[in-house]
């Protein structure tokens, strides 16, 4: 029987192995949509501005909705932008301007509709922000996280690490650090303790004329092209939008300087723009965002940076903040 055990053994270690098939690497997608519920934050109704456009040639209703910056950015133009929504100032207002790979605008194209009474005027100093104590404990996470990864690195060479995206994306041209920071993109300063919000695709920011004027908040507009930094700390940012940008990055380009309209016929006419909590609540959308300090952000920024599905033959190792977008979705009333 001994003879036998040992004959069946050795006969077992000749039999081939097979395989196990590598599981699935996911997208970025993949990610966010695995993501569980308590990774993601509801958009408080009082944070979004619904922008309806006239009907399009088909009939067809387009809403733009558009969600406010949080404190501590830019909330001299927002406490206006508040004022103006109440106002229903830009009823009946228009896009003005759709410049190719830049930006679309709109506003009152006479620059002679009245503007409410009581618009703060907001001085270019608040273009940046002191950095909050809970931004500055992300940035002091993020130092200790890239501290153990150098070491990491030195001890481990070669070892695949998933890096926690509490951290900046290193390497910007235009800031000496960026971080997604409670589901926005914002660059820092840590010598001078500032922080400012970054012109990525959908961010809206205000229209003004020279210096030293910075705008009221009457004139905005959104971007559609690649991303424009060398805007940032010139321009104030007020907000990005988050559902119906198809709406305006697929209009008739303007012909004239700059993609202004040059007639009246071109403008895409502006119905109404609410603060969303004042609609009724049959015709609020929700909405909410991944969060930015959890870990299946960690992942999907890991993921942007470093493509590892299918399609993928060399991952780009890196990112800058815009090519991270934080998930936002929809969610049923």
């Amino acid at each position: 029987m001994k003879h036998l055990l040992l004959a069946a053994a050795a006969a077992s270690l000749a039999l081939p192995v097979i395989a196990q098939e590598p599981a699935p690497i996911p997208s970025p997608g993949e990610i966010a949509a695995a993501a569980p519920a308590r990774d993601w934050i509801p958009i408080a109704p009082s944070d979004l501005l619904v922008m309806d456009l006239a009907p399009d040639a088909k009939g067809k209703a387009r809403r733009v909705v558009i969600q406010l910056m949080p404190a501590p950015f830019s909330q001299g133009w927002i406490g206006n932008i508040r004022k103006l929504a109440a106002a229903h100032w830009w009823d009946g207002t228009s896009i003005n301007r759709v410049q190719d790979n830049y930006v679309v605008q709109w506003g009152d194209a006479t620059e002679k509709k009245a503007l409410p009474v009581g618009l703060a005027t907001v001085p270019e100093s608040e273009y940046v922000a002191q950095l909050s104590k809970d931004l500055q404990a992300a940035l002091h996470t993020k130092l200790k996280s890239e501290e153990a990864e150098l070491l990491a690195a030195f001890h481990q060479p070669g070892g695949e690490k998933v890096q926690a995206i509490k951290r900046a994306i290193p390497r910007d041209p235009f800031a000496k650090e960026t971080i997604a920071f409670r589901g926005w993109p914002v660059a820092v300063d840590r010598q001078d303790q500032t922080g400012w919000p970054v012109h990525c695709y959908g961010m809206v920011g205000v229209g003004r004329n020279l210096s030293p004027d910075t705008g009221s908040g009457a004139e905005f507009y959104t971007v559609i092209g690649h991303a424009p930094r060398h805007l940032d700390q010139n321009i104030a940012l007020v907000g990005r939008v988050i559902s119906g940008i198809e709406y305006l990055s697929s209009l008739p380009r303007g012909t004239g300087a700059l993609g202004f309209y040059e007639n009246e016929k071109e403008r895409v006419s502006i119905a109404s723009v609410r603060i969303a909590s004042e609609l009724a609540a049959a015709d609020q959308s929700r909405f909410e965002y991944l969060s930015t300090e959890s870990d299946s952000f960690a992942r999907y920024a890991d993921a942007r940076a470093n493509r590892r599905d299918p399609f993928f033959i060399k991952p780009a190792g890196g990112a800058d903040i815009c090519n991270i977008p934080v998930p936002v979705r929809a969610v049923a009333k």
